[in-house]
């Protein structure tokens, strides 16, 4: 089922989390600790969604390029993994290490973190300023399995270069789409 974001109203504070990373022994991390110098996108995903598995080596890239320049990439599983066992924290870790990205990936047991971003969907997009404050919330570009379209992380990059450049975001930001997050 094709389910489009919420679109979290901009200007919103990124609402506090603390949660395991299974990568790292379940250590937990909080958005403090992790949040990016200059800004910071969350994106809820998860490991076996055609629509994360489309867009995750180029999210990885985004990752590369823009770290350095003080932008991290945090990365929430939300689903119910009784049901969708491909999502456990086990296999977290196996897809971090398949697909070679550095950034955090925590694991949302609760589903409360998603239900406080009013996340709908995977991958679904927010991108918050150095306050912390909502500034794009989203697609990552037009790109979706199946429509033929390249992924290039366009939306995502223009809003990260007008952060850098202290310019305002684009009025009109469109939804991301995928899979619908996994409630209990």
């Amino acid at each position: 089922m094709n389910t489009p974001s919420n679109m979290l109203a901009l200007g919103t504070k990124a609402p506090f989390f603390e949660l395991p990373n299974p990568s790292k022994s379940n250590e937990i991390q909080s958005l403090e600790e992790l949040k990016g110098e200059k800004g910071t996108l969350v994106i809820f995903m998860c490991n076996h969604c055609p629509f994360v598995l489309h867009v995750i080596d180029k999210i990885n890239e985004l990752y590369e390029d823009y770290h350095e320049k003080g932008i991290e990439f945090i990365a929430v599983n939300t689903n119910d993994v009784e049901k969708y066992p491909a999502d456990s924290p086990e296999k977290m870790i196996e897809f971090q290490i398949e697909r070679k990205f550095d950034f955090p990936y925590l694991y949302d047991e609760s589903q409360s973190v998603a239900k406080a971003y009013d996340a709908a969907c995977t991958p679904d997009f927010y991108f918050f300023d150095e306050k912390l404050d909502l500034i794009y919330r989203g697609q990552m570009d037009d790109s979706r399995p199946g429509n033929n379209k390249d992924v290039t992380g366009e939306d995502l990059i223009i809003a990260f270069e007008n952060l850098l450049l202290g310019e305002p975001q684009e009025e009109i930001q469109r939804p991301s789409m995928g899979c619908n997050i996994k409630w209990k």
